[in-house]
């Protein structure tokens, strides 16, 4: 048996799903022109717009942290950058180089592992830092929020993390500081292409008689508990009265509305779902007897 493996090359595309570190999962709702995306006092737009109530409920706070610290290492990385080039311009010296590395490290950090270090290894050091300080957070020994906020003020940053964007399509300032920062997001394999599927009328289940899940059986759409609450909420009863019924496992009502509109007439009946003589059988079986009296009041 012969394996073919072919690698693609997808853009990503609202629908796709993409992932930070920390279980912070989400699908891409739109892709803005960059002039359009939010951007620093400085010009530097946004690359991605996380929704902050995606952190209280979940309390993995860890992305905030994340965000933070990456700021902070750019940051210094990028004044390191400039007073890498300041020096090969002659403007600054090595031990000007030194100072600057010194300060990031601390002292004991710096003495122990790079004070020995001659003048070409100092650059090369700097040159390395230049995309940004790199750092270990292991697992419950990671950075704490007093690092952070060392690490920030080294960078000459608000110990917030936190600074005033301006809406790229009108160009006035947001009404609060906004936190921004470095994160590491993963694209899944979860995209919108492969996943996207429509159904008219497909195979149901033989016990429920509800249509069967997933795009592989050509199964439908399921409307979970929390989607029938939010119909609830809105008042729409029509739309849940169909979706519980005719759309679902109501076998005569789905019937009849399939006849009213193939002869183009506008009735609508629906039924007892087929869940409830589910749910009927399954109490029979634990010796209680539900009897359901058709009774006109």
């Amino acid at each position: 048996m012969v394996k073919v493996f072919i690698a693609q090359k997808r853009k990503l595309q609202p629908g796709d799903k993409m992932a930070g570190r920390h279980g912070n999962k989400g699908v891409i709702s739109r892709i803005l022109p960059l002039e359009d995306m939010p951007y620093m006092e400085d010009g530097t737009p946004m690359d991605i717009v996380l929704n902050p109530l995606g952190v209280p409920s979940r309390m993995n706070i860890g992305q905030i942290l994340e965000t933070h610290l990456g700021w902070a290492c750019k940051e210094i990385g990028r004044k390191v950058g400039k007073m890498l080039e300041d020096v090969q311009q002659k403007q600054a010296s090595v031990e000007d180089l030194r100072g600057k590395i010194e300060d990031i490290y601390g002292k004991r950090e710096y003495k122990n592992n790079i004070a020995d270090m001659n003048d070409d290894e100092i650059m090369e050091l700097s040159h390395y830092l230049t995309d940004g300080l790199h750092i270990a957070t292991p697992v419950f020994d990671g950075a704490r929020e007093s690092d952070i906020v060392e690490t920030l003020q080294k960078a000459d940053l608000p110990t917030s993390g936190q600074v005033t964007l301006y809406d790229g399509r009108t160009g006035e300032p947001f009404e609060r500081q906004v936190t921004v920062g470095y994160i590491y997001m993963l694209k899944l394999h979860h995209l919108v292409d492969d996943k996207i599927h429509a159904r008219s009328i497909g195979p149901y289940s033989l016990v429920t008689q509800q249509p069967l899940g997933g795009k592989a059986q050509f199964g439908g759409q399921r409307f979970g508990e929390m989607e029938v609450w939010a119909l609830e909420a809105y008042g729409a009863a029509y739309t849940l009265q169909e979706m519980l019924t005719v759309k679902s496992d109501d076998v005569s009502g789905r019937t009849k509305v399939y006849e009213s509109i193939v002869k183009g007439e506008g009735n609508f009946e629906a039924g007892t779902p087929e869940s409830f003589n589910v749910l009927v059988k399954e109490m029979r079986s634990l010796c209680l007897n539900v009897e359901l009296n058709n009774k006109e009041f």
